[in-house]
């Protein structure tokens, strides 16, 4: 069946009087089949945080057809039933800021990562840039003709940096011209977003990439110069700001004077963290941040990571039980971050731990403000001990540490990367007419977002992998890993 047939069937449902009706209508259906059921679940409504009991979700061909009240649904043939009696329906999550890299070597093990999101309930996942975007593309393809098994991924291909860029895999621009191509080339790619960064590229030219992007109607993601203000990038058209630093920077109120003595070689990066961190106070970081969110730039803060980082000198990772599931190659990417923490003294640590509390601590200033935070990790290579899968877990835990409630931290994971990407009409929500990428937890979310490590079942495009077939996943992602590491 068509995506087309499949709305239309919806629709029909629809019509019918069968979404979230009352126990008394019933749709007579009887000459359809369906693929699943969902029977007797609770679903969260992920706009408001309403729990909607006692509701069977119908699928078929890889969208939610109708959502109704438990008996309801009177159809020909049911292929498949889930008992939800006791669980949760949310949608399926999404990891908005994850990497694919290490070069051509890594691949396999790169790709052994995909499963391992599937059974943590994240659905989706953005690829913000590594240098194996030939690879992720046609991953891409795969998963979405149904050939490998994982999230559904949306990608930027390699990003847009300056000449003698130190991250392998960029479109290294050195002016207008050579901007234009690289755009094009991404166009002709059909990447989903635009990531630009800071290492090499110029402010000038940073600027421009923002404007251009904006003015073709694609979506931006950065990393902003130190010499360009966070507001200036904002109101260029910047979609998403990538790590929670750069919004901390955005609150200082003297950012733009900052920004600018940077420019002009009076203050180096350590002074203008000094002066932001100085200066820096809630009431004036809210009316910047009101500013982000009138301009529609969102922020992924990706906390885990920042956090992993910070507290290496207290956390030991050597024996995690999930380095299981990381390729050695992978593993030994972890390593630079680590020798480079290792190198600092009493004080640095101390800074190390003060930055990440105070950056952290802006998140519900960025929530007060109207800013769309999207939920991400920036797991994968390089990244240590920040890991594919269960990272996003830790990455909404860390959301509800720092001031936001579970519903608005599972809106994050959820909605807001859907409507970021501009894909709410198909995603980010359970409704008739959507895809059918749904997790049923043990526990309510709502109450408590630790609920989203209790997953019973993940439906992925209709397709629905019960617990044992989730731990199988895991189970033939350690087979792989180990064979990986006795390879010679």
């Amino acid at each position: 069946m068509t995506q087309a047939r499949a709305a239309a069937r919806a629709g029909a449902f629809l019509a019918l009087g069968v979404f979230c009706l009352v126990p008394t209508v019933h749709a007579q259906v009887n000459d359809t089949s369906v693929d699943l059921i969902v029977r007797d679940v609770t679903v969260i409504d992920v706009t408001d945080g309403k729990r909607l009991p006692h509701r069977d979700l119908v699928v078929d061909d890889g969208r939610i057809v109708a959502i109704v009240a438990t008996g309801d649904a009177r159809v020909g043939k049911v292929r498949e039933t889930v008992e939800g009696r006791g669980l949760f329906a949310i949608p399926g999550l999404w990891d908005m800021h994850v990497h694919f890299g290490g070069g051509a070597a890594l691949i396999e093990e790169n790709r052994a990562l995909l499963p391992l999101y599937v059974a943590h309930g994240i659905t989706g996942v953005r690829d913000a840039a590594g240098d194996l975007s030939d690879s992720v593309l046609a991953w891409r393809e795969a998963v979405a003709a149904g050939r490998e098994l994982g999230p559904r991924i949306f990608t930027s291909g390699p990003k847009i940096e300056g000449k003698d860029s130190i991250w392998p895999g960029d479109l290294e621009v050195e002016d207008e011209a050579g901007l234009d191509a690289a755009l094009d080339s991404l166009v002709a790619r059909q990447v989903d977003f635009i990531k630009i960064t800071d290492n090499t590229l110029s402010p000038s030219l940073f600027m421009s990439a923002l404007e251009k992007v904006h003015a073709r109607g694609q979506v931006s993601s950065a990393h902003i110069p130190m010499a360009v203000s966070v507001a200036d990038a904002s109101a260029a058209g910047l979609g998403s700001i990538e790590h929670i630093a750069y919004a901390y920077k955005a609150g200082a109120p003297d950012e733009a004077a900052l920004s600018r003595a940077f420019a002009a070689g009076t203050l180096d990066a350590r002074a203008v963290w000094a002066g932001a961190e100085a200066t820096f106070t809630p009431d004036r970081a809210r009316a910047a941040y009101r500013r982000l969110a009138a301009n529609g730039t969102a922020v992924t803060p990706t906390l885990n990571g920042s956090r992993v980082v910070a507290y290496l000198d207290e956390d030991d990772h050597a024996d995690d039980d999930y380095l299981q599931y990381i390729g050695p190659g992978l593993q030994a990417t972890y390593a630079w971050r680590v020798q480079r923490a290792a190198k600092d003294d009493a004080a640095a640590i101390a800074l190390r731990h003060a930055r990440f509390e105070r950056q952290a601590g802006i998140l519900p200033l960025l929530q007060s403000a109207g800013v769309r935070i999207l939920a991400g990790t920036d797991a994968g290579f390089l990244n240590s001990f920040n890991y594919p899968g269960v990272g996003l877990h830790d990455e909404l835990d860390l959301f509800v540490r720092y001031g936001l409630t579970p519903l608005q931290t599972l809106q994050a994971a959820t909605i807001n990367g859907a409507r970021f990407l501009g894909h709410d009409d198909t995603h980010g929500t359970l409704a008739p007419g959507k895809a059918a990428d749904i997790v049923l937890l043990r526990a309510d979310p709502v109450a408590d977002i630790k609920a989203v490590r209790a997953i019973d079942t993940v439906i992925l495009r209709g397709k629905a992998y019960d617990r044992a077939a989730l731990d199988a996943m895991l189970t033939d992602v350690r087979t792989r890993v180990a064979a990986m590491q006795t390879a010679p």
